[in-house]
């Protein structure tokens, strides 16, 4: 719990340690150590990541929101028109890449109406996490609870009587009050805005003497140890944008160059360059082959925690790192010296040819979306009509919905609807990790007592309260376990819940349906959730900010959830 708290080492890495540590003291049996890498839970989420990522190469996210522009044009019914589509695709896909293809849809309206990001972009973030709540495979704590159920696990649309109304009150919510409580924060409303482009660009011209004259690029920074970017050439061909690192610098070259005042004189006079007195090159930093785009850091990353040199972007993903924005703010020190984290906003220079991939590899989403009517994708009816199947299928006990997705995902690639050497890619694997690792671990809890120790501690604070009073006491401890452990929360509460409810003597039914919704309501810290940290830079939020919607929402859920699940799931 402290490891998965302070983030060190990453959860994933921390579960592998636990489970090791576990077997070598006897409490989980070698032979049961990687028991967990088969479970049902784990081959679901794995199958489902693969058909989300399907989904969104198909077309289906920008084909409903493309409904989007029917909503009307004042900005209350275009916001909650969007909240209500995200959260209908959480339902079914996940959340992470509905929301990241909504944020810049997101962004329009708040630009359209001349309004801060941070009045959208949270509310769509809590509004794909409700959507989850709503069938089995809308997000991986209802999978991993509906294992736990004693007896026949929960089926694709148990969740939904429940789910749906807490979805449909929360979203109308938002949309109505909580975007009115989100403070007024500068972020990205306007592309580089924040970044202020023009203010560190600059064109400078090679004479004929200068120490440059016959360095390559890659060179050029090394030799004055400043921090700039060379983003462009102008030669009498003309204009140029992202040379090629081992290119070389010939007398009266322009160079357009990007980086801090203080760097730029460095830079110049280390190398006897001379100012051009054109003003500003950031016209060049994009061209018909080379583009720059904002995308937000993602807690995945393997920019999260490392500093940009360590990396080798230009080397090995082909792009130019040239700023960083946190929570807003264009961060001034040297590239060099920051570290990068989940929820930065980075300010990239990339082919366009290549910028998909590379953002996929650095797992950043970009905050950029065109405003060109959209065309369906070939694939789209086949890719919709499978997954349509599955959930056919499933719904009707024909076979598990480990089996049935997991069929689906292999129709996936054999129709190419998701390429070969994206389906390991577009699996989360830190998240199967973890999964993997603590199931076990959650075994070895209840056999060795663990649970039935939490258990009789729970109904001792409690002392004789009522089941009902129980189950406001286990979702609201839930809810606080999201907001710091989210992926665990579901796996260290639902075998303490089952012990629970044996111990009372009732049904363990309503109490796994609370841990499944105090699950899935991480509403009060950025780090509770991926959708919480996706939208931190874009939104300028700071820490305090998810306390001003998430504290009412989560107060509003336990309000709406409770006598629901006590009337659908007595006990």
């Amino acid at each position: 719990m402290v490891c998965f708290v302070l983030g060190r080492p990453r959860y994933d890495v921390a579960a592998m340690l636990l489970l090791l540590v576990a077997v070598v003291v006897g409490l989980v049996p070698p032979a049961d150590a990687f028991a967990g890498f088969g479970h049902p839970a784990v081959i679901t989420v794995a199958a489902m990541l693969v058909i989300s990522r399907g989904l969104t190469r198909a077309g289906i996210v920008e084909t409903i929101l493309a409904v989007l522009g029917r909503a009307g044009p004042r900005f209350g019914p275009q916001s909650g028109a969007l909240n209500g589509l995200v959260g209908t695709l959480s339902a079914f896909m996940n959340d992470v890449g509905a929301l990241a293809i909504a944020i810049p849809a997101g962004i329009r309206v708040a630009r359209r109406h001349g309004r801060p990001p941070s009045q959208v972009l949270m509310p769509l973030a809590f509004a794909s996490l409700m959507g989850g709540m709503v069938t089995l495979v809308g997000t991986p704590p209802n999978i991993i609870v509906a294992t736990f159920r004693p007896g026949e696990p929960f089926g694709l649309f148990d969740f939904t009587p429940v789910g749906l109304v807490v979805a449909l009150v929360g979203t109308t919510f938002i949309s109505l009050v909580g975007w009115r409580l989100m403070p007024a924060r500068a972020g990205h409303g306007a592309r580089y805005d924040v970044f202020r482009v023009q203010e560190y660009t600059t064109e400078l011209r090679v004479p004929a003497d200068s120490a440059a004259v016959g360095m390559t690029v890659r060179e050029l920074g090394a030799k004055t140890g400043a921090d700039i970017v060379i983003v462009g050439f102008v030669r009498e061909s003309g204009r140029r944008s992202m040379p090629e690192p081992d290119e070389t610098v010939r007398p009266e070259d322009g160079l357009i160059v990007e980086g801090p005042p203080e760097d730029l004189e460095r830079f110049v006079a280390a190398l006897g360059l001379r100012m051009t007195g054109a003003g500003s090159g950031a016209e060049v930093l994009s061209s018909a082959a080379v583009t720059v785009v904002e995308a937000v850091v993602l807690p995945e990353s393997p920019l999260n925690g490392r500093a940009p040199a360590e990396i080798g972007l230009r080397q090995r993903y082909d792009v130019n790192l040239l700023a960083v924005a946190r929570q807003g703010r264009r961060l001034t020190q040297r590239l060099a010296q920051i570290t990068v984290r989940g929820g930065d906003v980075l300010l990239l220079q990339t082919p366009r040819a290549g910028e998909k991939d590379a953002l996929a590899r650095l797992q950043c989403v970009p905050l950029s979306g065109s405003d060109a009517p959209f065309a369906p994708r070939p694939g789209l009816r086949r890719a919709v009509l499978l997954f349509a199947s599955a959930m056919v299928v499933t719904a009707l006990g024909l076979l598990p919905v480990q089996i049935a997705f997991a069929a689906v995902a292999a129709l996936f690639v054999l129709f190419g609807v998701v390429p070969l050497d994206e389906v390991y890619s577009s699996i989360e694997w830190p998240v199967v990790f973890l999964i993997a690792a603590l199931l076990p671990v959650a075994g070895a809890l209840e056999s060795t007592g663990g649970t039935t120790l939490i258990s009789g501690l729970m109904l001792g604070v409690g002392g004789s309260v009522t089941p009902a009073v129980t189950l406001v006491m286990v979702m609201g401890g839930t809810m606080l376990l999201a907001n710091v452990v989210n992926k665990a929360a579901a796996i260290i509460m639902a075998p303490i819940a089952v012990t629970l409810a044996q111990d009372l003597g009732v049904s363990a039914d309503p109490l796994l349906m609370g841990i499944a919704i105090g699950a899935s309501s991480a509403f009060l810290t950025p780090v509770g959730h991926q959708v919480n940290m996706l939208v931190l830079g874009p939104g300028g939020y700071r820490f305090g900010d998810y306390w001003r919607l998430g504290l009412p929402l989560c107060l509003l859920v336990l309000a709406v959830s409770v006598p629901l699940i006590l009337l659908v799931w007595p006990f």
